[in-house]
């Protein structure tokens, strides 16, 4: 009996601490995708209200945040330009995608198949796309961006990233 209190105890805790977050996550009914967006166009997020598709983070800020539009109306929301490429990749509808990227240099959303992509930013995620209006040195276009993701050759990759910093 002595040796099942503690296991016990834990188990308890364990239960505690899931049912905790479980009722904030309830309580704050955080959105990760939204329907009848029928124009297409890129919408108005409150800041920590809205979550990730892909990674589960909660949006923070608008900087870095990524939009995708269905065909049939529905929003995914991003917090990283990374997290959406790899939400991107299994997606049937990739072509009829609307992309609304928050720029880093205008501060607005534009479209991300227009967008030019840094390398080295310091993203929520780590993965380091900003994206940008207008081109700069070093920039990449979206479907260069994609593959550089898909590769695994971002900021998250140790060699990539000493490489990328000491360019």
């Amino acid at each position: 009996m002595k040796k099942l209190l503690p296991v016990l105890t834990v188990f308890i805790l364990i239960i505690i601490i899931v049912s905790i977050f479980l009722s904030m996550s309830s309580q704050k009914k955080m959105v990760t995708i939204q329907e009848g967006n029928h124009e297409h166009k890129p919408l108005d997020i409150t800041l920590n209200h809205y979550q990730d598709t892909q990674c589960g983070m909660t949006i923070e800020t608008l900087v870095h945040s990524v939009q995708a539009v269905a065909p049939d109306g529905k929003t995914w929301f991003f917090d990283d330009v990374g997290c959406f490429a790899l939400w991107y990749k299994n997606i049937k509808f990739q072509k009829e995608a609307t992309i609304w990227v928050y720029t880093n240099d205008t501060n607005r959303y534009i479209n991300g198949r227009k967008a030019w992509y840094n390398k080295i930013d310091k993203t929520p995620m780590g993965y380091g796309f900003g994206a940008y209006e207008k081109e700069g040195i070093n920039m990449i276009p979206f479907d260069e961006m994609l593959l550089k993701m898909y590769r695994g050759e971002n900021l998250t990759n140790p060699l990539i990233r000493k490489k990328l910093l000491s360019e």
